[in-house]
């Protein structure tokens, strides 16, 4: 096992604690809190502890100067604030001689965010690059790193990774609660096995796509994922998100050759305009038009999708049907996690936006077996059986623990 909190000595340390705080946000307002609500264990913890706490998170993909002003953790730091009662100071800089100033000042069972880690991505691209400059900055801001961002194990990046190198490593209770859960769930799942899954970019996961494909008996493709298949297949997808990449193309069309009793793809769409906001349509696939998109999936789809569904012992939903959070286009995706909760199986719904479409169409956690905090990691976890943000964990007992 990993080394974990409870047996690393933390007692009066300043702690570097990295969580995910990728959370939705629309005008400075969460949408979403559960990444947050689940760091709170861990963060209690250390506040029993005596300790200075230093958060690291990372928020969205930055590669502009304009995505900054988008992608603030300072809302996160005021949510914080509100749900563990006490101050949660926020630092604008990351990479400062103030920074460490201001923790030198600290007392201990202060809190303290650094914004969004991957900040430091422009232009360098110096988090994401595990660049070794920044990951010793990382952990000379502190004694004791503590890894609690499962949805972050699957990127060697600088607050991930690289500050390993350097500093004592445990993992927190969100971690240990994520391995326990998919070890016991997903590691050897029981079939027929039914991987559910969207997104945006194909080539983001078209790897992983590679290697689910030999350990699962159905694959049923949505969003951005599912218009790249069909684009392959000379559908015409209007202005829908897909590939522009003729490799990627020519790759899909493998994947579907050698995998067509397993792949499935939708059968019609709920489409927007790219023209007309107001614009709503009810399209089969072959009835789309060049200026419109697709937003959802049809009933003819779920229908299709349920075939395989009923037939599973075990089912992982990664991602969304549609664009959920517009009540015209939430309907695949409702319907599909209405299916889901009545199934008596193993139903285990992984990965941000996924969970965050459990929360905000009114769905319970207890009505599916597990919900995951991991989309990519969950993914990789399962096809490879390790991730490298914890593989980079010490094991237990090599370094300082308590006596217990």
């Amino acid at each position: 096992m990993k080394q974990r909190i409870e047996k690393l000595n933390v007692k009066d340390k300043t702690v570097i604690v990295r969580f995910d705080y990728n959370v939705p946000i629309h005008n400075g307002i969460i949408l979403d809190d559960t990444k947050i609500i689940e760091s709170l264990e861990t963060i209690h913890y250390l506040l029993k502890n005596n300790c200075k706490i230093i958060i690291l998170s990372h928020r969205g993909k930055v590669k502009t100067e304009e995505d900054k002003l988008l992608l603030s953790l300072e809302s996160v730091a005021k949510r914080l604030k509100e749900l563990i009662g006490r101050e949660v100071y926020f630092s604008k800089a990351i990479m400062d001689v103030e920074v460490k100033k201001r923790i030198e000042t600290m007392l201990p069972k202060d809190i303290l965010l650094l914004e969004n880690t991957r900040f430091l991505d422009v232009p360098n691209k110096l988090e994401s690059s595990c660049d070794a400059q920044v990951s010793a900055y990382f952990a000379s801001l502190g004694e004791v790193f503590v890894m609690d961002a499962f949805a972050s194990s699957h990127r060697a990046h600088a607050s991930t990774v690289g500050i390993t190198k350097y500093l004592p490593s445990c993992i927190g209770f969100s971690v240990e609660k994520e391995l326990i859960s998919l070890e016991k769930f997903l590691k050897n799942p029981e079939h027929p096995f039914t991987v559910i899954m969207g997104g945006a970019k194909v080539e983001d996961k078209l790897e992983l796509i590679e290697t689910m494909l030999p350990k699962c008996d159905y694959l049923l493709l949505a969003g951005g994922l599912a218009n790249s298949f069909l684009k392959a297949l000379n559908f015409e997808i209007g202005s829908s998100l897909a590939t522009e990449s003729e490799r990627t193309i020519e790759k899909l069309k493998q994947i579907m050759l050698n995998n067509r009793d397993k792949l499935m793809l939708p059968l019609d769409a709920i489409c927007g305009s790219t023209y007309d906001e107001n614009y709503t349509r009810y399209r089969k696939i072959n009835e789309i038009d060049i200026n419109e998109v697709i937003l959802d999936m049809g009933i003819k789809t779920l229908e299709k999708y349920k075939t395989a569904i009923y037939k599973s012992k075990t089912i992982f939903l990664n991602g969304t049907m549609g664009v959920y959070e517009d009540p015209r286009y939430a309907n695949g995706t409702k319907e599909l996690l209405n299916t889901l909760k009545k199934q008596n199986t193993v139903v285990i719904v992984g990965g941000g936006d996924a969970v965050s479409a459990v929360r905000m169409l009114g769905f319970m956690k207890e009505e599916f077996t597990y919900l995951s905090s991991g989309g990519g990691a969950t993914l990789e976890y399962l096809v490879k059986g390790h991730l490298i943000g914890i593989d980079s964990i010490m094991e237990e007992s090599t370094i300082e623990v308590l006596d217990v």
